[in-house]
């Protein structure tokens, strides 16, 4: 971790500003800006902490507020300690710490025992810049707050990045849902993640999730989330070329000569489109490149050398064998629509899931033109499959979309994200 201080930026300093506001200090606006106001924030954080009061965040200001990005903290149990007694002094509940510390005696609590007590705060933010590094930290808080979830990893990026997959329930009835695979549409990972969170939560206190009882869905289904794709793309968006990356010079030329990847870039870090790369009329694909000017790698539309040239789409579509899924959604942005068919292929009750899932969502059914009709994941899997698979649009404006979107999306979104388990 770097050390940040006044005038830091970045990705980084935006998850310090978020935890920050959420254990009730003003860091004001989460910006990613580390100014006056965060100096501030920082300097009381460290004197209740009893850290060394500089305002500046190296390892042991990192260390304090560790425990706070994850979401809960490792407590040795004391004489005279009680589960309630624990969960009143953290602010949490009793179900909460139940939930963590599977197999625990409430009336048996031992003196020198240890046990994780998850805080009253959730793990994932939705105000942020969601790199890679916040999603690894999210996924670790969240399976050691919620250890029924299982976690696993389907592959790795170009640099080496875990993909990660998340496991929901133990019906059998499997369905999967993947995000980013394009790196300026990170909104839709954020969107995952939170409903992995909501969803596990709703478990843990027996609760509805609209009126949906997650209980039941558990039971009946199983739902794997990968919820980032394309990590090294996203990272490459969102916190900027760094010089030792090993395609430094290359991501330049692919760029057109810009070191700014923020607001075009899609592909992964060898200028591969990853929803491109897929074998379902990859050939087409690859023919229509030059009617769209692409001549190699680039922000978006090469579809790479073969299909499955990349590890990411491979890891994907080797998940994707490994398992019997009744449906698939791709997570993408934006234009609130919903992409149901393959050319001329239409599955089996798919027609009539997607005008379910129009209904709950608002987004509109729609069949895709041109270029984007061939090589992505959703077309693969109907070619492959005859099952239903689909490509949900959310939001509405120009990638990538702000997250102050977050919220609509979400709610566009939770239901289908709960029917999809079930239809």
């Amino acid at each position: 971790m770097r050390i940040l201080r006044v005038g830091s930026r970045g990705s980084d300093v935006m998850k310090i500003q978020a935890v920050l506001t959420k254990i009730g200090y003003s860091p004001g606006i989460i910006d990613g800006i580390f100014g006056n106001q965060t100096q501030q924030a920082i300097i009381q954080f460290q004197k209740n902490s009893g850290l060394n009061a500089d305002g500046v965040i190296e390892a042991n200001t990192y260390r304090a507020l560790e425990k706070f990005r994850l979401g809960y903290s490792t407590y040795t149990i004391r004489s005279g300690d009680s589960v309630y007694s624990i969960s009143r002094r953290y602010y949490t509940t009793i179900n909460k710490i139940l939930a963590a510390n599977p197999g625990i005696s409430i009336y048996n609590l031992r003196i020198g025992q240890q046990i994780i007590v998850p805080y009253g705060i959730d793990v994932v933010d939705t105000n942020i810049n969601y790199t890679y590094e916040i999603m690894e930290g999210d996924i670790s808080g969240l399976k050691t707050r919620y250890p029924f979830i299982q976690t696993g990893i389907a592959g790795k990026s170009v640099l080496g990045k875990n993909l990660y997959y998340i496991k929901l329930g133990n019906g059998p009835n499997e369905v999967f849902y993947n995000a980013s695979h394009h790196g300026l549409e990170w909104i839709t990972s954020v969107l995952l993640m939170k409903f992995i969170e909501n969803f596990s939560k709703a478990y843990v206190h027996g609760k509805n999730l609209m009126e949906y009882n997650v209980r039941d869905i558990w039971n009946e289904s199983t739902i794997y989330i990968l919820p980032m794709v394309n990590p090294d793309g996203v990272d490459l968006v969102l916190d900027g070329l760094q010089r030792d990356n090993p395609y430094y010079e290359s991501l330049i030329r692919w760029n057109n000569g810009s070191t700014d990847f923020s607001r075009v870039w899609q592909a992964n870090i060898r200028g591969v489109d990853l929803n491109h790369n897929y074998d379902a009329s990859w050939n087409l694909s690859k023919q229509a490149e030059a009617n769209y000017g692409i001549t190699g790698p680039g922000p978006t539309r090469y579809s790479g050398t073969a299909p499955e040239s990349e590890p990411e789409s491979k890891a994907v579509a080797d998940f994707t064998r490994n398992h019997i899924f009744r449906l698939v959604l791709a997570y993408h942005s934006q234009g609130e629509v919903i992409y149901w068919t393959y050319l001329n292929i239409i599955p089996p009750d798919s027609p009539k899931i997607v005008q379910l899932f129009s209904d709950v969502s608002g987004y509109t059914p729609s069949r895709t033109t041109g270029i984007v009709s061939y090589a992505g994941y959703k077309d693969w899997f109907i070619e492959s499959y005859r099952r239903p698979g689909f490509t949900i649009e959310v939001g509405r404006g120009r990638n990538p979309l702000p997250i102050s979107q977050f919220n609509e999306i979400y709610d566009d979104n939770i239901e289908l994200l709960l029917l999809a388990a079930l239809v």
